[in-house]
């Protein structure tokens, strides 16, 4: 019995890898791509907008 014991938590954290790659893989592309490529693209924006008022204010 202690085998089972020792082999459980190995098990259970390949389960939860497992299913945290396959999360990763389903939500790459599809649908969802073009709005979190917006949100990324925003981002940028935000912070090449802040860079260049602080450059501006800078100079």
């Amino acid at each position: 019995m202690d085998y089972v014991s020792a082999l459980v938590p190995p098990v259970v954290m390949a389960v939860l890898f497992i299913g945290v790659i396959r999360v990763i893989v389903k939500t790459q592309g599809g649908a969802n791509k073009a709005k979190e490529d917006a949100a990324v693209d925003a981002a940028l924006a935000r912070v090449e907008g802040t860079k260049q008022s602080s450059a501006h204010s800078d100079a």
